[in-house]
């Protein structure tokens, strides 16, 4: 993919290497030509300094032929601007924009604009750590709605079944590892000694999740 960074701050810089890492020609645009030097010597991309909503850096960038753009300068409305400019003048198929206000995030959505927070996931991840610290959150989706939770299955839940542990729309087990294979189980697939299990829980959900686990319980 042909994907343009918008901001090399410690995000950007991040993104930007990972994508460049993984073969994607990247293209990376600050208006701070000592930010680029994050970058390093090695980085396999291309850097461009300039503003990321100026329509002449974004085409010296590349983006009439880009699939993607990420904006991720530290500047909520920044982002915001080039991200509809990459979307809505040059048609870029994939654009996501970084916020630091989550409270802005339903404003763009209704926009057609893919937005991520990091001060959302932040508050949600640590709320998880503090109250929830029985269950392992390895990714979550959105900006904390629905986590994936793993977690080993407990002598409580040997013999019982995923239909037993589901809730319709707040609750789903989508993978049980054994014997280091997973599989999508059925309802009626019964947990077993050794078992990961893996759900998908709705944020409001999960205390709901650990009382049908009995977690906490003495």
């Amino acid at each position: 993919m042909k994907i343009i960074v918008m901001g090399c701050g410690r995000v950007g810089e991040a993104v930007s290497r990972l994508l460049a890492s993984e073969g994607h020609d990247v293209a990376v645009i600050d208006y701070d030509a000592s930010a680029l030097t994050r970058l390093g010597l090695d980085f396999a991309g291309r850097t461009i300094t300039g503003v990321g909503f100026d329509k002449k850096v974004l085409l010296e960038a590349g983006i009439e032929q880009a699939d993607a753009f990420v904006a991720t300068s530290s500047s909520d409305n920044a982002n915001i601007v080039a991200a509809r400019i990459a979307r809505n003048i040059f048609h870029v198929p994939r654009v996501v924009a970084r916020l630091f206000d989550p409270r802005r995030a339903d404003i763009y959505r209704r926009l057609g604009l893919v937005t991520f927070s990091s001060t959302a996931w932040a508050a949600g991840r640590i709320r998880e750590l503090l109250t929830h610290a029985d269950l392992d959150t390895t990714m979550t989706f959105g900006n904390g709605e629905v986590s994936l939770v793993s977690m080993d299955a407990s002598p409580q839940l040997w013999g019982r079944l995923v239909n037993h542990v589901s809730v319709p729309g707040e609750i789903i087990v989508v993978a049980i590892t054994r014997d280091g294979r997973a599989i999508i189980p059925s309802l009626g697939a019964e947990f077993r000694s050794g078992d990961v299990i893996s759900f998908a829980v709705l944020a409001s959900a999960m205390d709901r999740l650990e009382t049908l686990l009995g977690l906490g319980e003495n």
